[in-house]
């Protein structure tokens, strides 16, 4: 029965077949969100869910069962674990409103698509294992943006105090002019004074006007070019150095895959010769110390 389990849940049907079964997964989830469908068929609706609910225990059920009589061993696997942790949210068994928000998460079933496509496993990986070297381009930024946020609001904060007039105020602005979203109506603010562009019908805000024609372009345009084209690029050349390593570890895997499974009867014949050889050479070595002692 171990053998048979293990043969269905690794066949290429199978797995197929749950990749099929967690994309109408996801399309019940969104006719969900219609009101008028639910309204007419609400009832068939849920009664899909609770079969495709079933499907993914059954899966669960058939891969412990692969493992014989050690069933723990499926919780080795990482992705094993994900899985079971979304299929286990989804039999909550509770009714509180807490609960029926957790029980939402059913769309969760379709990133099991993550655990079914070795492709989708290596970006996940990838990313996942550019987490420590993120955090240091993170800090990078954050500095980048704490400084031009403390200069921006000594400057630019009397003239414009609704995009500068706090810290908060002006990290927020700079997080929206890296995006390049409206970034040159704020720049403009600085380089004409709020008296002259972007306060029409807020004079009442404006404290003290003031234009920068010349050092608001070169703050604005530094900035983006520091933040936005250098130190957010190194964010992807962090995810695309790990994505190359995942690859190359999987190729690992795969060749190594590959020379096991091209061994044949021949070769193990062929080992077991040598074997008998160094069996029989061992002999006659111990015979001969035998008569020297």
């Amino acid at each position: 029965m171990r053998e048979r389990l293990h043969k269905i849940v690794n066949s290429l049907w199978f797995q197929n077949s749950i990749i099929g079964v967690i994309l109408f997964a996801g399309v019940i989830v969104g006719l969900e969100t219609s009101p008028y469908l639910m309204e007419q068929y609400g009832a068939i609706l849920k009664a899909l869910d609770k079969v495709i609910l079933s499907i993914f225990v059954l899966e669960i059920v058939m891969k412990m069962g692969a493992q014989g009589n050690r069933p723990w061993l499926y919780f080795h696997n990482p992705w094993n674990v994900f899985d079971f942790i979304i299929v286990a949210i989804c039999v909550l068994p509770f009714n509180s409103q807490f609960v029926a928000v957790l029980r939402l998460a059913r769309i969760l079933r379709v990133l099991r698509l993550v655990t079914v496509l070795p492709r989708l496993q290596i970006l996940v990986g990838a990313l996942l294992k550019s987490i420590p070297s993120m955090g240091y381009v993170s800090m990078l930024l954050f500095l980048h943006f704490y400084v031009y946020a403390v200069m921006a609001t000594f400057i630019f904060g009397k003239n414009d105090p609704l995009h500068f007039g706090s810290l908060g105020a002006s990290l927020l602005t700079l997080f929206q002019v890296v995006t390049l979203e409206g970034w040159v109506e704020v720049m403009r603010i600085q380089m004409l004074g709020s008296a002259q562009f972007g306060y029409e019908g807020m004079e009442h805000l404006i404290v003290h006007s003031q234009a920068f024609p010349v050092g608001a372009p070169l703050f604005f345009i530094s900035f983006i070019v520091i933040g936005g084209m250098i130190i957010l690029n190194l964010f992807i050349g962090v995810i695309m150095n790990s994505m190359q390593e995942s690859q190359a570890e999987v190729d690992s895997l795969v060749k190594k895959k590959e020379g096991i499974a091209s061994v044949t009867g021949e070769d193990i014949a062929a080992v077991e010769h040598q074997l008998d050889e160094l069996k029989r050479q061992l002999a006659v070595l111990r015979h001969r110390l035998g008569k020297s002692t």
